[in-house]
């Protein structure tokens, strides 16, 4: 390579890199900013730091942590905010590039808008309703917390309960889910919330028939068949 193509290849890479510098946004940009910090397009190093990319600590000179949702980068309350409940307060650390990223070219943050609950505090994530809103189908109107124990965080569906795997719901069960779970308590249930279900008839069925332990009842009863009873360690009734 001869001594005046070194030349003009170092003096094209000198000039390149001076540019990047000069104008970053039209060298390096990804993108054009979100709307919301569209007067920054030209000010790269507001929130990028040289060689090292954007950090958290630059996004929070504006956005304080504690006013995230409540209040605008001016100190003036949000008029129209994004979510129903502000949660920015609870999360485990301020890491604001685990969800947002500003450009929206070529090179878009590929996670950008799928927010991970592992964010947030252990306490801030058993408290579902206060983000979001309950379904109003028939079963979801009955239900007030306690989503864990039929969804994941990660997805909505598919819901991770089967009550057939308990008991199936016939149309002899056909009834509210209070009837069975008082309190909302889905850790539980009762047999004794209907008038055929009495503990001294259930009592009295049982030990006619030699057995004296009945407190947990789809331990053998799975549904209202009564020619499907299974016994623990016996099998089906009638087997």
């Amino acid at each position: 390579m001869s001594k005046i193509l070194k030349i003009v290849l170092a003096a094209n890479l000198i000039v390149l890199a001076i540019l990047a510098f000069v104008y970053p946004h039209l060298m390096v940009g990804p993108g054009k900013l979100i709307p919301g910090h569209s007067k920054l397009e030209t000010d790269c190093f507001a929130c990028h730091a040289p060689f090292s990319g954007a950090t958290t600590e630059r996004c929070t000179t504006c956005h304080k942590p504690e006013e995230i949702g409540k209040l605008t980068t001016l100190g003036q309350p949000i008029q129209k905010p994004l979510t129903s409940t502000p949660f920015h307060q609870k999360l485990v650390k301020q890491d604001c590039l685990a969800c947002h990223s500003d450009h929206a070219g070529v090179k878009r943050f590929r996670i950008a808008g799928r927010f991970n609950h592992a964010l947030l505090q252990a306490d801030a994530r058993k408290e579902c309703q206060s983000c979001h809103k309950s379904p109003k189908d028939s079963l979801h109107e009955q239900i007030t917390g306690n989503c864990s124990q039929c969804h994941t965080q990660e997805k909505w569906v598919p819901a991770t309960f089967d009550h057939d795997k308990y008991f199936v719901l016939d149309r002899d069960h056909d009834v509210k889910c209070a009837t069975c779970h008082v309190r909302n308590d889905y850790s539980r249930y009762t047999c004794y919330g209907c008038h055929e279900h009495s503990p001294e008839k259930i009592r009295r069925e049982h030990i006619e028939e030699g057995i004296r332990d009945f407190k947990n009842c789809v331990e053998c009863h799975r549904s209202a068949d009564e020619d499907d009873i299974r016994m623990p360690g016996r099998g089906r009734e009638g087997d």
